[in-house]
């Protein structure tokens, strides 16, 4: 993996700044609108990253008959993929259900449960989608942009964008374009298993986030930190189908 500059602000600090934001956080659809217009401009598809050695994968399921979210995060080690910190929490929805705007439903649980663990992660690994999205800001781009941090998106479906066919093999991969630009990759992360589509969160350079991504997955279709993370949310909560929904 390669190694570039690494973040200036410490893991505290970001999570003080992320905090800031969620208590802003808009309730209309206009609101979260401009926020993703401003937001998506602050999106960096380029290496500027340490290690990383530690990734948190990020995962969010749905209560919703109680109407709340609950975040998981796994911090593995990226040399033996081992768990080394966990953290979940809870909180109201505060946003209502659209399409293309899933990270105003999750942002506020995904943040409460990094303040929750003990080990700060170097880079966020999300099951959701990068800049492979509408209005170029997915969960793991807004997530990235407001901890300033180094974060990629695997998601499980595709929102938007044409490819190539996949080879059958895992590791095999294609790019995923929107109007002729780049916007992803579409990787085979198991033999014969429906591929996953990774992209740029923030501070990762594209063909780096399908490094990482391959690098991560083992036996399974989904990348360790992820999968993981995964597994927590289904402790005792449903999953909502609109996880697909961006």
């Amino acid at each position: 993996m390669p190694h570039k500059a690494c973040q200036n602000k410490g893991w505290i600090e970001r999570l003080r700044e992320a905090e800031a934001w969620v208590e802003q956080w808009p309730e209309e659809l206009g609101e979260a609108r401009s926020i993703q217009d401003d937001l998506r401009w602050q999106v960096v598809c380029r290496d500027e990253y340490c290690g990383p050695d530690l990734i948190a994968g990020v995962d969010v399921g749905y209560d919703n008959k109680r109407h709340v979210a609950k975040a998981a995060v796994a911090v593995l080690a990226t040399r033996d993929l081992r768990l080394v910190d966990a953290a979940t929490a809870e909180e109201s929805i505060r946003f209502p259900y659209i399409p293309g705007y899933l990270s105003f439903r999750e942002i506020p649980a995904v943040v409460k449960a990094l303040r929750r663990l003990e080990i700060a992660p170097d880079m966020c690994l999300c099951d959701g989608q990068g800049v492979a999205h509408p209005r170029g800001l997915g969960l793991a781009s807004h997530l990235g942009v407001i901890l300033d941090m180094p974060s990629v998106g695997a998601a499980k479906s595709k929102l938007l964008g044409d490819h190539d066919p996949v080879g059958e093999q895992k590791g095999c991969r294609e790019w995923l374009y929107r109007n002729g630009e780049r916007v992803g990759q579409v990787l085979r992360s198991r033999t014969r298993v429906k591929p996953i589509y990774v992209s740029c969160g923030h501070l990762v350079a594209q063909a780096s986030a399908g490094d990482i991504v391959l690098g991560l997955t083992t036996k399974y279709r989904l990348p360790e930190p992820t999968r993981q993370a995964h597994s927590l949310t289904r402790s005792g909560i449903a999953v909502s189908a609109e996880r697909n929904a961006g």
